[in-house]
């Protein structure tokens, strides 16, 4: 591959990849009921919204879920996977293996998102305690409801909250069994963001 398609993959990646990220995010808000006013909130719903609400008359929302932004990733998704293979000139899957590996990657970027969410909350615990910045805020509505269940089994100890370890491990273990289901569909490894 010369540098020029390299470059092109790139940024075509980089494009695609953070529209993507825009749209999960979104589509994870609305899942944990996060501050719909939060200036965060606001700029990805104004972001994605000439996109989403088309779609959203074709698919509503069923649940509390975000269908329609949930399809749209997948389509991303699949749409990054097409370009990327092309720019590889490499050949196109079949439409079944497309879906899985970009449900596998919208599964792994899911993860990926909880990873660094508890990450920075962990940093930001220590460096701003109490802090009201509306990022902070954000980040603790989309942690809680997965830290919750495991501070139950592991409640802080001398001040300490030993929990996101639990998580941590947790999503590690999740990682590797991405992987692995990514291999036996024979996704090409590097071709996705989440995995």
């Amino acid at each position: 591959m010369g540098a020029g398609s390299e470059i092109l993959s790139y940024l075509i990646q980089t494009a695609i990849s953070l529209f993507m990220l825009a749209v999960l995010l979104r589509f994870l808000l609305q899942l944990v009921r996060a501050d719909f006013y939060n200036p965060i909130s606001q700029f990805l719903v104004k972001a994605t919204n000439p996109v989403v609400i088309p779609l959203r008359r074709i698919l509503p929302g069923f649940g509390g879920l975000d269908l329609a932004s949930l399809l749209l990733a997948l389509v991303l998704q699949m749409l990054a996977i097409v370009t990327l293979l092309a720019l590889h000139s490499l050949g196109v899957p079949s439409v079944i293996a497309l879906v899985l590996w970009s449900v596998l990657s919208l599964v792994g970027l899911l993860v990926k998102i909880y990873f660094f969410a508890l990450l920075a909350m962990i940093i930001l615990s220590w460096v701003a305690p109490g802090s009201n910045n509306p990022a902070i805020l954000l980040l603790y509505q989309i942690t809680e409801p997965v830290m919750a269940p495991f501070r139950k089994l592991l409640p802080p100890m001398g001040g300490l909250d030993l929990s996101p370890i639990l998580v941590f491990i947790l999503i590690n273990v999740i990682q590797i069994a991405l992987r692995h289901m990514a291999m036996s569909i024979g996704l090409p490894p590097g071709l996705v963001m989440g995995i």
